[in-house]
Parts: structure tokens; sequence; C-alpha cells
């Protein structure tokens, strides 16, 4: 595995996010479910691109295009089992 750093990174960012979403639910009861899906998406965004950079050259991984923003953003489907 490589990237282990940057893997970490947005797992920290998925993880802030999630902890911030979580002072939201409880603090806030106006919190609409339109942040709620902003917040959420967030936190995926992170985790997707932690599990799809993981076998990436460093240097791609950084440089990252914008095709491959999109493609590691989206959730790995066949790669990771889905709870039924």
């Amino acid at each position: 595995m490589k990237n282990k750093e940057l893997i970490a990174s947005n797992i920290e960012e998925a993880k802030l996010e999630l902890d911030s979403l979580l002072s939201d639910l409880a603090s806030n009861p106006e919190y609409s479910e339109a942040e709620f899906q902003i917040a959420l998406e967030h936190a995926y965004h992170h985790l997707n691109y932690a599990w799809h950079i993981r076998n990436v050259d460093e240097k791609r991984a950084v440089a990252c295009s914008d095709e491959d923003f999109v493609k590691w953003s989206k959730f790995p489907l066949g790669e990771i089992i889905k709870y039924e």
C-alpha cells in the first residue's frame, strides 16, 4: 500500500467532517437535510479518495488531475462489498 500519509490525511478530514456533523446535529435544531447531504458527501469523498489512492504512484496522487479527482471521489463499486 502506497501513500499512507496522504491516506491518513484524507481519513482525518473525513473524521473532522463527521465530528462536525455530529456536533451540528446535537446543537442545531435548524440543521437542514441539505447541510446533512453536503457534510456526508464531503466525508464520503475523503474516504473514497483514501481508498482509491492506496496503490497509486505518489507523484500522480499528489498531482491529481481533474479526471482522477472525479474518479477517486466515487464509491469504489465492486471493490468494497456493500452491506445488504
